[in-house]
């Protein structure tokens, strides 16, 4: 019985094998990590699955012949960036042996640290759970920390070539397709952020903007605010969520700070805002110019679009349009 084991492993074809492997449809993926130096390493790799959902753990598997394979099997976290049906290029990139993959995409740090491609169709920044050796790949097992994802349609990949998957999204998969709407609430120099219950902060969010002094927040509570002093600043999208954004900025009416705040609503100092905790690039971005545009006391509008975004300055003090209506 022996012999005839091995006789059966010595008459696989690895490349009938591959083959064979390569008809069962996939996703393409860019899984991403640091090195011992810190610099962000990725490569492209189809050998992706979700393990389960508690906890909440997926594995990828790393060729030991790939040129990254030490920074990842010596790294604590690694993140999976599935990509989308536009994201052939970044495929290619990360399929290369380009010392520069990272030049060409947007990326950002998440949670653990990994680099996480923040264009992709679904992100998930991760924790190593789990390492074991399996032939000529390692397999990761990760813990996911974080994740987001976006309605576009997924990139295939079958029998060694890219795929074209048809991908109506089923009602219900985004419940919002309304704005999200948050407000930027200053109190002498501080600001108003929420946690976001995973060690984050984001904006306080609210159903609707009223234009009177009181704002019930999503949190729970209402917060007294200067109506004269409400202003839209800002209107964008982010990449791993459907609905948009409208941030208005405002002033709370009372002199200091509310000693009775909802639970997890905290004021930080425009100068100590936890940067590296806020979860998006966009937000984190929006709010270093916030704070930039308040040192001169000079605020400008955001509005999203394909090549960044344009910003629309305001200038002089603001006054009712009954008195601009007769100037």
């Amino acid at each position: 019985m022996a012999d005839t084991a091995a006789m059966m492993e010595t008459s696989i074809d690895p490349i009938a094998l591959r083959r064979a492997f390569g008809t069962f449809v996939t996703g393409v993926t860019v899984i991403t990590t640091v090195d011992e130096d810190g610099t962000p390493r990725g490569m492209t790799a189809n050998s992706f699955t979700s393990v389960s959902l508690n906890p909440p753990l997926l594995l990828v598997c790393v060729a030991k012949s790939a040129s990254s394979y030490q920074a990842f099997t010596n790294s604590d976290c690694f993140a999976v960036n599935i990509l989308h049906e536009g994201q052939v290029d970044v495929s290619a990139t990360f399929a290369s042996k380009s010392p520069d993959k990272f030049q060409s995409v947007n990326h950002d740090r998440i949670h653990t640290g990994a680099p996480v491609l923040t264009d992709s169709l679904t992100w998930f920044d991760c924790s190593v759970f789990n390492r074991m050796d399996a032939g000529d790949h390692a397999i990761l097992i990760g813990e996911v920390r974080a994740f987001g994802t976006s309605p576009t349609a997924p990139l295939g990949f079958c029998r060694g070539r890219y795929a074209s998957v048809k991908d109506p999204l089923p009602a219900g998969w985004i419940a919002s397709h309304g704005m999200i709407i948050g407000y930027l609430i200053e109190a002498t120099d501080h600001l108003l952020l929420r946690s976001d219950g995973k060690g984050g902060w984001v904006l306080p969010t609210a159903k609707r903007r009223k234009a009177d002094s009181q704002l019930v927040v999503d949190e729970g509570g209402a917060l007294r605010l200067l109506p004269d002093n409400t202003f839209l600043y800002s209107v964008f999208d982010v990449a791993d969520s459907d609905p948009g954004y409208l941030i208005y900025r405002a002033r709370l009416a009372d002199e200091g700070m509310p000693a009775d705040l909802p639970a997890g609503l905290k004021f930080f100092h425009v100068d100590e805002i936890p940067y590296e905790q806020v979860p998006t690039h966009e937000l984190r971005s929006m709010l270093r110019r916030y704070v930039r545009e308040r040192r001169e006391m000079r605020f400008g509008i955001y509005m999203d679009s394909d090549d960044g975004g344009r910003v629309a300055m305001i200038d002089g003090e603001a006054h009712a349009w009954m008195q601009s209506s007769h100037e």
